[in-house]
């Protein structure tokens, strides 16, 4: 008796086994054999097709030439690509195509960092607002010198408050 046959399997690009026989010992018997077992190996898991952005080019330009015979279809399944792939390939396309015709600007780019100037602004403003805020201290302690010199009587804070 002879052992499984092994296959060429050209649709998932590999070898398999099969666990029957096409020839028994008596030569008349053809199908499984129940003392042969089936390979336990585990097949490789399929990995994510890539494709080239020429490609692509060449699908969109065929897939536009079809648009309108009702072709798309066909070449979908022909291609074995979906449709939501054949939508997001012409957004990509569409989003190109925007961004290469949209106006640049000229020049080297800023090496200047907005967010850079804008604290060392807020610094120097926050700086200047201090100084000016001591210098009214300076002038209110003095103003209250000037007058317990005099003899004005300074307000309360409950008169303060009532104003």
């Amino acid at each position: 008796m002879r052992g499984p046959q092994v296959r060429f399997c050209e649709r998932r690009g590999g070898v398999t086994c099969r666990a029957y026989s096409t020839r028994s010992a008596t030569g008349s018997k053809v199908g499984p054999d129940p003392k042969v077992h089936p390979n336990p190996e585990v097949v490789a898991q399929a990995k994510r097709r890539r494709f080239t952005a020429e490609y692509k080019h060449a699908f969109l330009m065929e897939a536009d030439q079809a648009k309108g015979t009702g072709g798309i279809g066909a070449l979908l399944r022909r291609e074995g690509v979906y449709s939501s792939t054949l939508t997001a390939w012409r957004r990509e396309r569409e989003a190109v195509v925007r961004q290469a015709l949209s106006p640049q600007k000229r020049g080297p780019k800023s090496k200047r960092d907005p967010f850079q100037e804008d604290n060392q602004k807020l610094l120097k403003e926050n700086a200047r607002l201090t100084e000016q805020l001591r210098k009214a201290e300076i002038i209110i302690d003095v103003q209250k010198k000037v007058g317990t010199l005099l003899g004005w009587a300074l307000p309360t804070q409950d008169e303060i408050d009532k104003l």
